[in-house]
């Protein structure tokens, strides 16, 4: 699956109890559409991303940068402190194009280009 929006706030880079870091994000999706009275209603979609592959993507994904996303939902769900009922999409990301062009863009592909031939490069078989 594939979504396309901006990120809500900046990416944080976090290290699991087994010692494997993840780099977390939101993306917010908006959209929109004209009912039948004719008035255009606009909806935003938030999205929990998590991404698994090298924490070095945290530095350039910042707050507002339009990404493309390759991955895969899950839905969950839970009680809040209040006792409010909450749910939430989460987003496993497999593949980020950060979109604008600049030097960005060319550091996010490198980025990601030498994590995966490292990872890759890993692999037993």
């Amino acid at each position: 699956m594939n979504i396309t929006g901006r990120l809500t706030r900046d990416a944080e880079v976090r290290t699991t109890s087994q010692q494997k870091q993840v780099v977390n994000f939101s993306v917010a999706i908006n959209d929109s559409y004209r009912n039948k009275q004719g008035e255009r209603i606009e909806q935003t979609t938030y999205f929990d991303c998590s991404y698994w592959i090298t924490p070095n993507v945290a530095k350039i994904l910042t707050k507002g940068s339009l990404v493309e996303l390759s991955g895969r939902v899950t839905a969950r769900a839970w009680t809040g402190n209040d006792g409010e009922a909450h749910a939430g999409l989460n987003f496993h990301t497999s593949q980020i194009k950060l979109h604008g062009g600049g030097k960005k863009l060319e550091t996010v592909q490198a980025t990601v280009e030498t994590a995966t031939k490292k990872t890759e490069d890993d692999l037993p078989f």
